[in-house]
């Protein structure tokens, strides 16, 4: 009788097992299913690492920029379009870590829990995404941008579609430059980085707009103050902060900001606080993950002002301190000041569609983030364009009723290394479009990136403008 009722416990301890290992066999399944079957030693999908089995890739035009053609992947017949968009397309060996082939592998591949690559199979191909970004606009901003290092980003501030998206070093993945050329040249440096939204960038004085924006809500009289500046300015303690006007001027806070005083800004920076400073910059996304379309991951950013020295949070305060910033995340602030003080989620996937023609459901989020009360926007939006009438030049951006800010973000003391910035966007209902440019060894962030940001957004507007 003992030995049976052993023989029970022991059956009973195998059968708790085995339903223990197939309910985590079961869980590992609907968990790691997806990475498992997109993983490149799948021959269904891949061909000795490079990606073969997917449906097409189309541009919010309907061109063509990725499809597969007797199992080989051909991407964009021009040339101008393979490089512009490669950044947001994805590259064959999925190298970049934020194209849509790879993060919607699952999709374009037609890979589900259910059914596998039964799509594949039958089809040749997987399922089709149309994308929100326009390649006549990135091929104008990778021509604006000439072979320099750096990014541009254009979105509707209202509906929160990214319409270009463009990253430089790039590449023809016609003809991809050897490992060799990877590893040693400079000026494939950082190649496999989406820069709009990866890079780690000082934001030099484009994040004067954060702290404006922490002065407007923080200071009730700041637009009655006017700043003596001496082209200087020494705090209790640590070292000067140089303004850009070598032998000072006085300033209110509206032309503070049209000539980027550092003096002022620095002072402003202090006496807000870091407590202030930080309520303000976090809720503006500052140090923050950007979404795309849900699922792409911006770099989050660096920020911190707890507890630092006077003359650091001065620093910080103009943009010259520690925090580092992706490029996604300004233009994710200049559209919400756009868009009354909301930020809208912001998108580079339109839509899905199978082989048989049947649109898929993809679950895009569409919510609105109060970034900044109404009128602390409209008091931004007024500056901003100030900055252009008053300090750019209006006539520099011709009918563009452009509202921006530049900044020159110092790395080192060499002048050649600095990033170039210009952001801002479009007063204009009928042409709702934001913008952000960013580019290494630029110099003056007015003449190196503006220019640029001119050039692409005449072609928004000729093309977009209603």
């Amino acid at each position: 009788m003992k030995m049976i009722r052993r023989r029970g416990y022991f059956l009973l301890i195998l059968i708790i097992a085995f339903l223990a290992g197939t309910g985590f066999l079961l869980y590992s399944f609907f968990t790691n299913a997806d990475s498992w079957a997109l993983k490149t030693y799948n021959k269904h999908l891949y061909n000795y690492g490079t990606l073969v089995g997917a449906g097409t890739v189309y541009d919010s035009d309907n061109v063509e920029l990725a499809k597969t053609v007797d199992r080989k992947r051909v991407y964009a017949e021009g040339r101008e379009t393979r490089k512009s968009t490669l950044h947001i397309v994805g590259d064959p060996k999925n190298s970049i870590s934020t194209g849509v082939q790879k993060v919607y592998g699952s999709r374009l591949t037609g890979y589900n829990k259910v059914f596998g690559v039964y799509s594949l199979k039958k089809y040749g191909e997987g399922d089709d995404i149309k994308l929100t970004v326009d390649s006549e606009i990135c091929n104008r901003a990778y021509e604006a941008l000439n072979g320099r290092k750096g990014t541009v980003g254009v979105i509707n501030y209202k509906t929160g579609d990214i319409i270009c998206c463009v990253s430089n070093p790039t590449y023809d993945v016609n003809y991809p430059p050897s490992a060799s050329e990877i590893e040693n040249d400079e000026d494939y440096e950082g190649l496999f980085i989406n820069r709009l939204f990866s890079a780690r960038y000082v934001p030099g004085s484009t994040f004067k707009i954060v702290t404006a924006i922490c002065a407007i809500e923080n200071i009730p009289d700041v637009f009655e103050r006017t700043w003596d500046c001496g082209g200087k300015f020494t705090p209790s303690k640590g070292t000067d902060i140089i303004c850009n006007a070598d032998h000072g001027h006085k300033v209110d806070f509206e032309t503070a900001l049209a000539k980027s005083c550092n003096s002022v800004f620095a002072q402003l920076a202090i006496e807000l606080g870091e407590d202030k400073l930080n309520e303000t910059a976090k809720r503006l996304g500052i140090g923050s993950t950007v979404k795309v379309s849900g699922e792409i991951e911006a770099y989050p950013g660096k920020w911190n002002v707890d507890g630092i020295a006077e003359d650091k949070l001065g620093w910080t305060g103009i943009g010259q301190g520690d925090t580092r910033i992706a490029p996604i995340t300004m233009l994710r602030i200049v559209s919400a000041i756009a868009n009354g003080g909301d930020a809208v989620s912001m998108n580079v996937v339109e839509n899905a569609f199978s082989k048989a023609g049947k649109r898929l459901n993809i679950t895009l989020p569409t919510n609105k983030t109060r970034l900044m009360e109404p009128q602390v926007a409209s008091t931004m939006k007024d500056m901003l364009r100030n900055n252009v009438k008053n300090q750019y030049g209006d006539w520099r951006y011709e009918g563009l009723n452009l509202c921006a800010k530049s900044g020159t973000a110092q790395i080192d003391s060499d002048e050649n290394h600095n990033i170039a910035w210009f952001t801002g966007f479009m007063d204009d209902d009928s042409c709702p479009y934001a913008f952000v440019v960013a580019i290494e060894h630029g110099n003056s962030g007015s003449q190196t990136a503006g220019p640029v940001a001119n050039r692409v957004m005449q072609a928004v507007a000729d093309k977009y403008r209603k």
